[in-house]
């Protein structure tokens, strides 16, 4: 059986359903091939499940911490059944609300494992996928399009077996039915610290190595120096500049001790469980890649601006394709490959112009470039910070930890990038973003009226002290 199709999209996660929905408003006949179930990581293993375990935690270390808003609670207990079962629900109801996008632009869901097998009978150009079911049936698509967005999985260590109970990655961790006494979290990159500040709300005893000198590396380095001494004063154990030694696992009925290197020495590290965070591998295997003449480049499918790959009637987005790996990116990437597709025009992201998000407690957001980064590209900067301490609605949140940071070009006055680490912090750096899009200066961002009492102030008023016209310290 086959079926005809303008565009077929490998994989259901967000950068494939985000492709596909614009290619249906565009007039495509579109369908999506997808082994597992819609939404992808992002929906099921990543993003959202993940974030509403961190909601839970937020609220439990709240609750704990009820006498300083004068609400006295007691027998505080934590039912991580419950917590998991709301993970679910808001999950699920998601993936139906995912059914009925489908529904509505009348895209053909495809069940199965797709893998390209090369040029349809109604022209070279073109392609076609078999989709094998489970009930061991092949359905074949033709297509004049192919868009792959098949996504990623954590990567492994090599020497460290993964069994899903004593060693874990992210999708195992967030299945867990119970909570382990103590935790090592081997990667300190934005799973790492995210999985840290979690369990460590949770109460789970929690040790963090990272082989880099510093936590979230790709964040500024005062960011970081801010999230390692707000994680270790809750007492999670920070190990940075620290090398795991696979040879060394020892694993027993009940702990695993594993040794370290670290500043020259070896330190031995006992925990009931080890996770994973070690970063992501793009899902490329037997999906067909040798049926076609799309080009890899370190592990990664290489494309355009426009998201070709080196066969023009190919797309590849999202996690496949390197680079960011984030949902908001695969998403618009998804985007700019139906708008080619359909002969209509999309810019293509810079990169520096992409925000990005760490949802531990406090949050991190920034976007543009670090301080560093802005220095090695010859710019001669000039910063402004505000503290959250100084801020009105952060004492009524009872929060006020971290800091706004924003770098400038001393000559021009250009925006070249805002670092946040507070409290939700996420929620307003999309403000940022916005400016440099607009190459809006800080004193117009700062200029701009700010709602009193809001968190949103501490932004404004970071840009304003760029020029040392900060008013609220």
């Amino acid at each position: 059986m086959s079926e005809r199709y303008d565009v077929v999209v490998l994989g259901g996660g967000i950068g494939g359903y985000s492709a596909a929905i614009r290619a249906a408003q565009l007039g495509k006949k579109v369908a999506i091939v997808e082994k597992d179930k819609l939404g992808g990581t992002c929906l099921h293993r990543g993003c959202i499940p993940s974030k509403a375990l961190l909601r839970s935690a937020e609220l439990f270390a709240a609750l704990r911490q009820g006498e300083e808003y004068g609400i006295v609670a007691s027998e505080i207990q934590l039912q991580f059944e419950k917590v998991q079962q709301r993970k679910q629900r808001i999950v699920d109801q998601l993936h139906q609300g995912l059914g009925y996008l489908m529904r509505k632009n009348k895209i053909d869901v495809v069940n199965g494992m797709g893998r390209i097998i090369g040029p349809s009978i109604f022209s070279p150009k073109s392609g076609s996928v078999a989709v094998e079911k489970e009930d061991g049936d092949v359905e074949t698509l033709l297509t004049d399009h192919l868009i792959i967005a098949t996504g990623s999985h954590p990567r492994s260590l090599p020497g460290i077996e993964v069994d899903g109970d004593k060693i874990m990655t992210s999708d195992e961790a967030l299945e867990m039915s119970e909570l382990p006494s103590s935790i090592l979290i081997v990667g300190g990159g934005v799973i790492g610290v995210e999985w840290a500040s979690m369990l460590n709300d949770f109460g789970v005893d929690v040790t963090i190595i990272e082989n880099e000198s510093r936590l979230v590396p790709q964040e500024d380095e005062e960011i970081s120096r801010e999230l390692e001494r707000l994680l270790t004063k809750r007492g999670i154990q920070v190990l940075t500049g620290a090398k795991l030694l696979p040879d060394t696992l020892e694993l027993e009925a009940d702990k695993l001790t594993v040794q370290i290197e670290r500043k020259g020495q070896l330190q031995s590290v006992t925990s009931a469980r080890m996770l994973l965070s070690i970063g992501r591998e793009a899902n490329l295997e037997d999906i067909g890649l040798g049926n076609t003449g799309v080009k890899l480049d370190r592990g990664v499918i290489r494309v355009n601006p426009m998201m070709q790959t080196a066969e023009s009637h190919i797309y590849a987005v999202g996690d496949v394709t390197g680079g960011l790996q984030l949902a908001h990116v695969a998403a618009y990437e998804g985007m700019i490959a139906a708008m080619h597709i359909a002969g209509q025009p999309m810019e293509h992201y810079a990169p520096q112009q992409v925000p990005r998000c760490i949802y531990t407690r406090p949050e991190i957001a920034s976007v543009g470039w670090t301080e560093k980064q802005a220095v090695d590209r010859g710019h001669e900067v000039k910063i402004g910070k505000f503290p959250f301490q100084a801020l009105g609605k952060a004492l009524v949140h009872g929060d006020t930890d971290g800091f706004v940071k924003v770098i400038a070009d001393r000559k021009t006055n250009d925006l070249l990038g805002v670092h946040m680490i507070g409290p939700h912090a996420t929620d307003y750096i999309s403000e940022a973003a916005l400016a440099q899009l607009l190459d809006a200066t800080p004193w117009e961002v700062g200029q701009t009226i700010h709602p009193h009492p809001s968190l949103s102030e501490a932004l404004a008023e970071a840009m304003l002290a760029v020029d040392g016209r900060a008013i609220g310290i």
